[in-house]
């Protein structure tokens, strides 16, 4: 959970810094793609902030109401972020990209004095901020990457595609996501800038937009179904729920695993439910028996933190 909050954290800052910084550029330049930039770092600093209410809310504890606790929240708030990603930042990107393609006009030419320091030519001002731009997405995706990064190898996955499918820590994988699409923005608006500048035409910059636009969108899309699995209750990987079906075996006092059902109920929590059948013994010794099995089962999944254990007959 830590990790997540200063992943969360690192994107907050460095959205927030960005946004201001593409806002004065848009106001000097009038440029399509820099306008597409702001509305996706604002959209991001907004989301950032989702994030931080929905781990802060999950951290509550366990009450009549919610008797396992607060954990989806954050899939929830996941969730609502790239609902907010996609209608926001994406479909105003989009559209704004759309009507300068359609109604292309050159952006503003007059040279500009910043501090006292200056004249510089306007799209000087954009260069520079979206250079800033990729320095502070940079910091803020290796923060996510190295969290990412450290999942995959604390549970073996092949990489970051397997990553997306099966992780549950949907929080680090929203701030890993946007930083991903927020460096591959700047990119996209700095090459349609400099495009606009080197030619004199204004379509490379209301094309850059446009891409912009639909790269939001489509990565919503993606980060809305992912959170659906968990909102919907996934269960954990089935060669995991093998291993630990094999961990109950191994216990002497059990004489077969009859059902094993898992299921998510937050990030890096698992609930696990088994009927058990027992070798013949008396209450005292079943009673030992499955706090055994509770142990070894947390012990063999760190995910694992309630355990339900049902005797068959």
């Amino acid at each position: 959970m830590a990790g997540s909050r200063s992943v969360v954290i690192a994107a907050l800052i460095a959205n927030g810094a960005i946004a201001v910084l593409k806002f004065f550029a848009y106001l000097l330049t009038g440029s399509p793609s820099m306008l597409s930039e702001v509305y996706h770092s604002i959209s991001d600093t907004g989301n950032q902030v989702f994030l931080l209410f929905g781990i802060r809310y999950s951290d509550r504890a366990a009450d009549q109401n919610h008797p396992f606790g607060y954990g989806k929240a954050q899939f929830f708030y996941s969730f609502l972020v790239s609902v907010l990603l996609f209608g926001i930042a994406g479909w105003e990107s989009l559209k704004h990209g759309y009507s300068a393609v359609v109604n292309p006009h050159t952006a503003a030419a007059d040279p500009v004095t910043i501090l006292g320091v200056g004249p510089f030519p306007p799209w000087y001002v954009s260069v520079v901020v979206l250079l800033g731009a990729i320095g502070f997405e940079i910091y803020a995706f290796a923060k996510a990457n190295a969290e990412l990064q450290r999942q995959i190898k604390t549970h073996g996955w092949a990489g970051i595609p397997e990553a997306f499918r099966k992780t549950s820590d949907v929080t680090t994988l929203t701030a890993y996501t946007e930083d991903a699409i927020a460096l591959a923005g700047a990119s996209l608006a700095l090459i349609g800038i400099l495009l606009t500048e080197a030619t004199g035409n204004p379509i490379y910059d209301a094309v850059a937009a446009v891409c912009i636009g639909v790269l939001l969108m489509g990565f919503a899309l993606a980060l809305a179904w992912e959170n659906k699995r968990l909102l919907l209750g996934e269960s954990l990987d089935g060669a995991v729920e093998s291993e630990l079906r094999a961990t109950i075996l191994a216990d002497d006092g059990v004489a077969n695993v009859d059902g094993l059902r898992t299921m998510f109920i937050g990030p890096q929590e698992v609930l696990v439910t088994a009927d058990v059948s027992f070798e013949p013994t008396d209450t005292d010794d079943l009673d030992a028996v499955i706090e055994r099995l509770d142990a070894a089962l947390k012990s063999a999944d760190s995910r694992v933190k309630i355990v339900y254990i049902e005797p068959e007959a």
